[in-house]
C-alpha cells in the first residue's frame, strides 16, 4: 500500500493475537513499512493474557513442552517461510523418530507403508499389517481388480468416509482413515469434507480405475548423498510455541503495538467523515487505557476509530461482530460446529514401561476398544522419542490426546479423574506399571472447527460478503485449514485483502 507524503497513515486493528492475527500483523507491517514517529498504524488486540492462541508451551517435569501443536508440515511454505523471515531457519528441528502405530485388533500395529492420509495405496503392506481382518483386507483388494468407472461430470463436495467406504470398505475407513484425518480435525470422517481435508481423494474418486493406485505418491528422485534428509515435519529448537513468541517480539521491533487483555465487543460502521476519515469504530473492553487512539473516560468502555480490521478470532466471535453488517455470512459462521480436545501430558518412569516405544506414538480408532470399552484416548505421542532434546535419564514424557466430536465424557470429569482414566488406558496399551510421576491436563474447548461437506463453498461466500465491507477481512482456522501453515497463510491473505480494499484494488484470491 502506498501513502502520499504527508497523508494520514491508515490505522488497522488486528483483532486476535493467535497465529492468524500475528501473521496478519506481520504482513501489514511489512507492506506498510516502518511506523516511524508517532503512534503505530498496526495494532493487535488480544482478549487473553498472552499471544499465540493454541500454539502454547509450558514448563513440565523440568522441560518446556508444547500443549497443542508441536510441529508443522514441512511441505507447506507458509510456516517455514515465516521462520525464514524471522531469522529462525537455523532453529528448525526435525523429529528424532518416524512412523506411528495403530491400536487395532487388541494390540499396537505399525502403520503400513504406502498410506496417504490413512488411505492405503498398496494392498500387500496393508494386508500384512494385521490392522484389518481377513474380510476387510479382501474387501479393500476389490479396488484393484474391480473396474471403477470415471464420473468426470461429478461436482460438489462429499464426506471423506463416504468416498473411502464405497471404494475400500468400512474397515479401512474406521481403522485407518478416521484415526488420521479424524484425529487431525478431532472429528469423524463421515462428517468431514473431502474437499477441505483431502482434495486428492475427491479428484481420484472421479477418475476411472483403482483409488489406491490413483493416490500413490510419485516416486521420489534418487537421494543426493550430500543433501540433508527432507523431514515431513519441522518444529523449532525449544518448542513450536517459540514461533509466536519470536513473532510477537519481531512485531514490537517494527513498531506494532500488541495489547493483551483487550477485547473487542462490537464493530460499528462510522458515518462518512470525508475521504480520509476512519471507517470503523471498535468498542473495547478490558485494559484499553494504553491502546493508542482509544477514546473514552478512564475506567469506562473505550472506543477506537480505525480504517481497517482483520478479524482473526473464532468463528462464533466473528459472527457476533459481523451480524449487523453481513447477517447471512454471520449466520454461516455461527453455524460452524466445533470439537473440544484435552491434552494430558505425563512423566512416566522409564523402567515402568514394559513395551517398546517404537516410532512417534500411536492412534486409537474409535472402533478399537481398550479393555472392552470405547477409548477416551484418541492418540499418543512419545515426546522424548519424537523430540530427543526432551529426553532425561529415568523418565519418558508422553502426551495423550483425549476427546473427539460427539464424545462428552471428558467434560464430565475433573482434571484428576481425566488424567487417571487416560493413564489407565495408556497403561493397558503399553503395559505400564505404577502411576505417573507428574501429570498435566490442558483443555482446549471448542478448538477445532468441523469442516462439513460444502465448507469451502460456504467459506467463499463468507469471504465475498465480508469483502464488500471496506477494509475488513477474516482469518483463522475456521476457514481453510487448521494447521499452523494454513493459519499463517490465512492471516497473511486477510492482511493483503484489507490493504487492497483500502487501496481500492481487487484482492488476490485465497489459496
Amino acid at each position: 500500500m502506498t501513502t502520499a507524503a504527508g497523508a494520514r497513515r491508515p490505522v488497522i486493528a488486528v483483532v486476535g493475537g493467535g497465529m492468524a492475527g500475528l501473521s496478519a500483523a506481520w504482513q501489514l507491517s511489512q507492506d506498510l513499512g516502518p511506523a516511524g514517529d508517532g503512534p503505530p498504524q498496526v495494532l493487535v488486540l488480544e482478549a487473553g493474557g498472552r499471544t499465540g492462541g493454541k500454539v502454547r508451551a509450558t514448563e513440565f517435569a523440568g522441560r518446556a513442552v508444547d500443549l497443542a501443536a508441536d510441529a508443522f508440515l514441512a511441505r507447506r511454505p507458509e510456516a517455514t517461510g515465516l521462520c525464514d523471515e524471522l531469522g529462525l531457519t537455523d532453529a528448525l528441528v526435525a523429529p528424532g523418530a518416524a512412523g506411528a502405530a495403530l491400536w487395532a485388533r487388541g494390540r499396537l500395529r505399525m502403520m503400513p507403508d504406502g498410506v496417504n492420509l490413512g488411505v492405503p495405496t498398496r494392498w500387500w503392506p496393508l494386508a500384512r499389517s494385521g490392522i484389518l481382518g481377513p474380510g476387510g483386507a479382501a474387501r479393500a483388494a476389490l479396488d484393484l481388480v474391480r473396474p471403477h468407472r470415471a464420473d468426470t461430470g461429478a461436482t460438489g463436495d462429499r464426506a471423506v468416509g463416504g468416498v473411502v467406504t464405497a471404494r475400500l470398505g468400512h474397515e479401512v475407513t474406521e481403522r485407518l482413515v478416521d484415526p488420521l484425518i479424524g484425529g487431525i480435525h478431532a472429528g469423524g470422517v463421515d462428517d468431514l469434507s473431502a474437499q477441505c481435508t483431502f482434495p486428492p481423494l475427491l479428484a481420484a474418486d472421479r477418475r476411472s480405475g483403482s483409488l489406491m493406485r490413483r493416490l500413490r505418491m510419485p516416486a521420489p528422485p534418487p537421494p543426493d548423498p550430500t543433501a540433508p534428509p527432507s523431514p515431513v515435519f519441522w518444529s523449532l529448537d525449544g518448542t513450536a510455541a517459540r514461533l509466536p513468541a519470536e513473532l510477537t517480539t519481531a512485531l514490537a521491533a517494527r513498531g506494532v503495538a500488541v495489547h493483551t487483555g483487550v477485547a473487542v465487543e462490537s464493530l460499528t460502521r462510522r458515518a462518512a467523515n470525508g475521504a480520509d476519515g476512519p471507517a470503523w469504530e471498535l468498542a473495547l473492553a478490558g485494559d484499553a487505557s494504553t491502546v493508542p487512539g482509544a477514546s473514552g473516560p478512564t475506567g469506562s468502555a473505550r472506543t477506537l476509530a480505525v480504517d481497517g480490521v482483520v478479524l482473526a478470532v473464532p468463528a462464533g466471535q466473528a459472527s457476533g461482530l459481523l451480524a449487523d453488517h453481513v447477517p447471512a455470512a454471520a449466520a454461516v459462521l455461527g453455524a460452524i460446529r466445533h470439537s473440544s480436545v484435552t491434552v494430558v501430558t505425563l512423566a512416566v518412569p522409564s523402567d515402568a514401561v514394559r513395551s517398546d516405544l517404537v516410532g512417534t506414538g500411536f492412534l486409537v480408532p474409535r472402533t478399537s476398544p481398550v479393555d472392552g470399552r470405547t477409548a477416551l484416548v484418541t492418540g499418543c505421542t512419545y515426546l522424548t522419542r519424537k523430540w530427543p532434546g526432551l529426553a532425561r535419564p529415568g523418565d519418558e514424557l508422553i502426551r495423550l490426546s483425549v476427546g473427539r466430536f460427539g464424545d462428552e465424557r471428558p467434560d464430565a470429569m475433573d482434571d484428576d479423574e481425566l488424567a487417571a482414566a487416560a493413564f489407565d488406558e495408556l497403561g493397558r496399551i503399553l503395559a505400564i506399571d505404577g502411576r505417573p510421576r507428574e501429570s498435566l491436563v490442558t483443555r482446549w474447548h471448542g478448538a477445532f472447527p468441523q469442516y462439513t461437506p460444502g465448507h469451502l463453498d460456504r467459506t467463499d461466500r463468507v469471504e465475498a460478503a465480508v469483502a464488500e465491507l471496506p477494509g475488513v477481512a477474516v482469518a483463522g482456522s475456521a476457514y481453510r485449514g487448521v494447521g499452523i501453515p494454513a493459519v499463517v497463510g490465512s492471516g497473511r491473505a486477510a492482511a493483503r485483502a484489507v490493504l487492497a480494499s483500502l487501496d481500492g484494488t481487487p484482492p488476490a484470491p485465497s489459496a
